[in-house]
């Protein structure tokens, strides 16, 4: 005890002796896009004559307190023009800068300073950003372009399967990653049943990912935050994209309501192909009657209300709709779900060191599948709803310390696979209506600091709570899985509850000018879950909170590395490892059925258990040129334990992926023509087949042996594109994508079933495994325009 009020006296000594010795000034102000007057966001801020400075923030906002003296200040953006300016700082000042686009080509792109080495300087490790222009360069199914579909060709990041858009990070399972839109969290983040993800690219301004060194402002969630802006209207005219392609079309419209004061962006896409196709399905076709869309709009409104305060709505709203329909039998079916977000943001300047954000979110997700036969209808549902508030506050007292801290709030309302019956005006009891409520809190502090010219550290402390409130009813269930009685919980009435400390500490030590070297240690608690009886994430599984029954999520990570950038920073390279620990993992037990969820405590039918992954991951980038991309490596192992699978053993998690690679190449052939490509390779899926059969009786048995003894062939696939930008006039571009999916056919495999021939009383039954693939060589085409 002695010794820790200790070490926090000395750092509050030499945090003090820091900020206060020596008579200091502030400058500050906002980084914008001068062409549209957009916040830009991570823009380098620095003194040439220090070479410290920061970055600038979400909202494009800076701040550098240092002595009083003459500098020079450097702004320096990838792909624009620097900016150097003198200036004497002899008191406060304020200044706004605006970033042109290089009009230079990118082989004669140099960069100035330091400061442009975040891949080695900054004090974060296992974070990657990606721009929205090189995704979009990039090959896409059926000519959609993906953001979740470019998140899993980085290291340590695998895709969920062929055709899906779930990911996992470091051997966590997919409900394991928080992702956000503008703050609000997206609980599905896929169209499609998970072929396409929710994210409109024409809508989306940063894409950043951070799989380890979780900073503290951030969690809920163990493995990886994925924090994807939107763009927020252009400040300076009117603009119009759009794209058409063979399945869906969008378009984007933005401009400013009062020039340099307020803007908007109204975004919106939809699938089409299930309308186009109708005509040609034949009446004999296992098609015909089904039909399928998904649609999502995207809008923003922000204004800047004075030089203090700024005011940001954001709102999302998409469905996936479903449905079939049989006249003849009387059949038909609906199954329509999606997310529904809508945040609302102001920032505050307390004063040019103190920056507030205050955040009211709101969140939710639906789904549904609803049957009808003559007179007789069945409806499944569930979903989950958030009430969100937030504070957070940004303080930067000196140019080496940058403060964060805050608070936030989330009330809870899930709805866990209810389902509802009747014939005709007869209602059947299916149950009651589960639903339960939860609080969720947490606080926050962190500290990045310049402990000197090679030492830096980011420091971070979050405590949370989470509590489970009333009306609730507990199932208590006998030794058959039945409920004998239950206990009831009045509204508001505590149910249980958990709280916990999470510290975050990163550290970044330079070697050397271009290289340095990062440690990282994180705790994060989860409370929520994704109940799923699928090995991918489907919208047929449900959002449950921590119960009774249930405790959080914890996990530990610790990750270090190495960082080398080469040939004046156009060459990035790191190699990480990571060890993970997970504690209270739930599964469905064996046996459990979605049916059994109804009027029934949907955690009742749980098994829990812990994991652990560890693994290395190797990243090779080129940023500047005519040819630039990146090589990605990962060499990973994910195990779990449960006491009641598997007979108590250890076995391979269904993610467990030994190999992953990814090499990604863009190549700008002329001015008007790029190429595209990417090759993946990924070991095969770990499953659980039988070892052997018999024939009891006439009856075909299957022995299995143990869970996920058995890897599908190995995953690997080439994709190609080729955009050739039309010819360009002041007020209209446009350009034609082709890109080419699977190009050299390979037919990977997606599921195995097995298939009986012969007859069993004659004895000529023959077994026979058969693999199912989902894509072969897919071409597609796409036209976009900008005016």
């Amino acid at each position: 005890m002695k010794n820790s009020l200790l070490i926090l006296f000395s750092f509050l000594f030499v945090f003090h002796s820091d900020v206060f010795s020596q008579k200091k000034y502030t400058i500050s102000g906002y980084v914008k896009d001068k062409a549209n007057g957009e916040n830009s966001v991570g823009a380098s801020i620095y003194i040439k004559e220090l070479l410290k400075g920061n970055t600038s923030s979400t909202y494009g906002y800076y701040s550098i307190t240092i002595e009083e003296g003459e500098y020079t200040i450097v702004v320096s953006y990838m792909g624009y023009k620097d900016i150097e300016q003198k200036i004497s700082l002899h008191k406060d000042l304020r200044i706004n800068f605006e970033i042109e686009e290089d009009v230079i080509t990118t082989e004669e792109f140099q960069v100035i300073g330091e400061r442009e080495d975040q891949n080695t300087n900054e004090a974060k490790m296992s974070t990657v950003e990606l721009e929205v222009e090189q995704i979009k360069s990039l090959p896409a199914i059926f000519g959609e372009i993906d953001i979740l579909k470019t998140i899993q060709l980085l290291p340590g990041v695998q895709s969920a399967g062929e055709g899906n858009s779930g990911f996992y990070v470091r051997g966590g399972g997919p409900d394991q990653n928080l992702i956000l839109l503008d703050g609000a969290t997206i609980y599905n983040a896929s169209h499609l049943f998970g072929f396409f993800s929710v994210f409109n690219a024409d809508a989306i301004k940063d894409v950043e990912l951070i799989k380890g060194g979780m900073p503290a402002e951030f969690g809920g969630r163990l493995s990886s935050v994925l924090d994807i802006t939107m763009n927020d209207g252009n400040f300076k005219e009117y603009k119009v994209d759009g794209g058409i392609g063979i399945i869906s079309s969008r378009l984007t419209i933005q401009g400013p309501i009062k020039k340099d004061t307020a803007s908007f962006i109204i975004s919106g896409r939809r699938t089409y192909l299930g309308e186009i196709i109708q005509p040609f399905i034949s009446d004999s076709s296992k098609f015909k009657g089904s039909n399928y869309y998904f649609y999502d709009l995207n809008a923003k409104f922000n204004w800047i209300v004075s030089e203090k305060d700024r005011l940001y709505l954001s709102g999302y709203f998409g469905r996936d709709v479903f449905t079939f329909k049989n006249s003849d039998d009387g059949f038909g079916m609906s199954t329509p779900w999606g997310n529904t977000i809508a945040s609302l943001r102001w920032n505050h300047l307390f004063n040019n060191k103190l920056f507030l954000n205050t955040s009211v979110i709101y969140t939710d997700y639906q789904f549904e599948v609803g049957l009808e036969q003559d007179q007789f209808e069945f409806r499944l549902y569930s979903g989950v709803t958030d009430w969100n508030a937030k504070l957070d506050f940004n303080y930067l007292p000196s140019i080496l310390h940058n403060v964060k801290f805050g608070a936030n709030y989330i009330f809870h309302k899930f709805v866990p696979s209810n389902a509802s019956a009747k014939s005709g005006e007869v209602d059947f009891n299916t149950g009651d209506i589960i639903i339960n409520y939860a609080h969720d809190a947490a606080f926050y502090a962190s500290d990045d600091w310049d402990v000197t010219e090679k030492l830096k550290v980011h420091g971070g402390l979050r405590y949370s709570l989470f509590q489970q409130i009333g009306p609730f009813k507990r199932y208590n269930n006998d030794e058959f899985g039945n409920p004998k009685d239950t206990t009831v919980y009045d509204k508001g009435e505590a149910v249980k509850l958990y709280q916990g400390l999470e510290p975050r500490f990163t550290m970044r030590y330079n070697i050397n000018n271009q290289s340095s070297v990062k440690a990282s240690y994180t705790q994060n608690y989860q409370y929520i879950h994704l109940a799923s009886f699928a090995s991918v994430s489907l919208p047929t599984d449900v959002w449950v909170p921590s119960t009774d029954l249930v405790q959080p999520q914890f996990s530990t990570q610790y990750a270090t590395g190495y960082f080398r950038n080469f040939k004046e920073n156009k060459f990035e390279s790191s190699v990480e490892v990571y060890y993970k620990t997970m504690e209270n993992q739930i599964e469905y037990s064996d046996g459990a059925l979605p049916k059994d969820n109804a009027g029934n405590n949907v955690d009742n039918a749980f098994t829990f258990g812990k994991g652990w992954s560890y693994g290395a991951e190797l990243f090779f980038k080129k940023k500047f040129g005519k040819v630039n991309g990146w090589v990605g490596y990962t060499l990973s192992w994910t195990k779990r334990q449960f006491d009641e699978l598997n007979n108590g053993e250890v076995f391979f998690a269904k993610y467990d992926r030994r190999h992953d690679v990814s090499i990604v190449f863009t190549y700008d052939i002329s001015k008007r023509l790029t190429l595209g490509a990417t090759w993946v390779y990924a070991s095969g899926n770990a499953i659980t087949l039988p070892v052997s059969r018999y024939v009891i009786q006439g009856q075909i048995v299957s022995e299995y042996g143990d869970r996920n003894w058995y890897r599908m062939d190995a995953y690997h696939r080439m994709d190609l594109s080729l955009t050739l930008k039309g010819k360009e006039t002041k007020k209209f571009k446009s350009s034609w994508n082709f890109s080419v999916y699977n190009v050299y056919n390979r037919q990977n495999p997606y599921f195995i079933y097995f298939a009986n021939e012969g007859d069993v009383s004659a004895g000529t039954l023959n077994v026979q495994a058969k693999q199912v693939s989902l894509f072969g060589i897919i071409p597609s085409i796409a036209w976009n325009f900008s005016f």
